[in-house]
């Protein structure tokens, strides 16, 4: 009986193939085959265990959005054979780790180190998934292969692209705060220098211990109370998802609140964070003068915007609630949607209004702007008369807001930021924080 092709083709990928009869060419192919299938389990059995290995992490926690992160990973041969092996350090599509798989080489009793890079594509934790091992024997026609774990993880933090303004804003605080021009004399309760009397000064600022150890009478001078608290609310809610542009609302939101916070850290005030939908998603609360806004940063990285109506009632609640009852501004981050500002927040502002000084944030939708402006065909126009209208209650939202003493900023996502630090100093100008 001759042997067919599929016959040869079989027996070189080590398949048994039953020959009835044959002649001595037959017996050559079965003998070929068995090579065949000899040197594959030879291979192997010499092929190293990947269970065998150890490893080890190391390198980055923590980057921003958009920069990249190293993570280390150094694997240990305890065994006495040398392995090569091919591995591959799996994390998530999002984290952009690269590369993807690494051949290596490790001698017996040695250990080697793997780089991989991560570039993530967004905001949050990224965590390894799994380390996968391939061991070859040294004909490299076999392998095992085997699976770690090997936890680690790389926190994305908000990109805080609005901290280029904050030199500009810093300079514009120091003016208004006496540092670049002289100090009002007699003016806030917060000590500040002694220096000597001239006429006009308030003599109830007399440092009279001072005066006795100096030949001339001196005088206290004041600056403005610092340690002012300011509350960041972050509307987690449904609203917040909405995308403007190529990034959801609640982003730009955070951009704006890390330049306040920045800000208002510089100027001695003491910021504090609630991220609220219809429950409490982070806090931060400030301790002492020290800067809560690495706090802040880590706090805001894991939040994602919740798919549910957020609850302005538990809102004003959490917010007015706890043990500290001292007057504070509140900034809050959320969308002018008049449905659900009219029925929800706006019936409760009198509540807070009374207690906090109150400034809603929003960040507005250029497209909606673009969209308004349209005049080419039906169908531009029937956009902008839908856009019009929007643009309309969120105008009657905003105559509310004032209506109730909220200071409101409204503004698209390039501007939001430092419109929302210029409103911050504005009201540190006028005296009203």
């Amino acid at each position: 009986m001759a042997v067919t092709g599929r016959a040869v083709l079989l027996a070189f990928a080590g398949v048994p193939v039953v020959l009835i009869a044959g002649n001595a060419g037959d017996w050559v192919l079965w003998g070929y085959a068995g090579l065949v299938v000899a040197a594959v389990l030879l291979d192997l059995l010499l092929a190293p265990s990947a269970r065998r290995l150890e490893f080890e992490r190391d390198g980055d926690t923590a980057i921003r959005l958009g920069e990249s992160a190293t993570v280390g990973l150094l694997v240990a041969n305890p065994g006495r054979r040398p392995m090569r092996a091919r591995v591959r350090d799996a994390w998530p599509p999002s984290a952009g780790a690269a590369p993807r798989v690494r051949r290596v080489a490790i001698p017996a009793g040695e250990r080697r180190r793997i780089s991989t890079v991560l570039t993530p594509t967004r905001r949050g934790d990224q965590y390894a998934a799994g380390v996968t091992v391939r061991s070859f024997g040294p004909l490299g026609l076999a392998a095992r292969q085997c699976t770690h774990r090997v936890p680690w993880a790389v926190r994305a933090l908000p990109p805080f692209a609005s901290r280029r303004h904050l030199p500009g804003k810093l300079s514009r605080l120091r003016e208004l705060d006496g540092q670049h021009v002289a100090l009002v004399r007699g003016q806030g309760s917060e000590f500040d220098s002694l220096r000597e009397y001239v006429p006009g000064d308030d003599v109830r600022s007399i440092d009279w211990r001072a005066t006795a150890r100096r030949d001339a009478v001196v005088v206290r001078t004041w600056r403005p109370e610092r340690d002012r608290r300011i509350l960041l609310v972050l509307d987690t809610g449904r609203t917040s998802a909405g995308r403007v542009g190529d990034t959801p609302r609640l982003d730009h939101s955070m951009d704006a609140a890390l330049l306040l916070a920045a800000l208002a850290a510089k100027a001695g005030d003491r910021v504090e964070l609630l991220a609220y939908d219809r429950r409490v998603r982070a806090r931060v609360r400030g301790h002492g003068r020290a800067s809560a806004l690495p706090a802040i940063v880590q706090a805001m990285a894991p939040l994602e915007s919740e798919l549910v109506e957020s609850d302005p009632a538990g809102l004003v609640a959490t917010v007015l609630g706890g043990r500290d009852r001292g007057r504070r501004l509140v900034v809050l981050f959320t969308d002018l949607d008049a449905a659900a500002l009219e029925s929800g927040l706006l019936p409760r502002l009198p509540a807070l209004t009374s207690r906090h000084m109150v400034l809603v944030a929003a960040v507005s939708d250029p497209r909606v702007h673009e969209m308004a402006a349209g005049r080419g065909d039906t169908r531009a126009v029937y956009q902008a008369a839908a856009a019009e209208r929007t643009l309309a209650a969120r105008r009657r939202v905003t105559a509310e807001l004032r209506r109730h003493g909220v200071e409101v900023v409204d503004a698209p996502p390039e501007t939001i930021a430092p419109a929302l630090a210029d409103a911050y100093i504005a009201l540190k100008a006028q005296g009203r924080l």
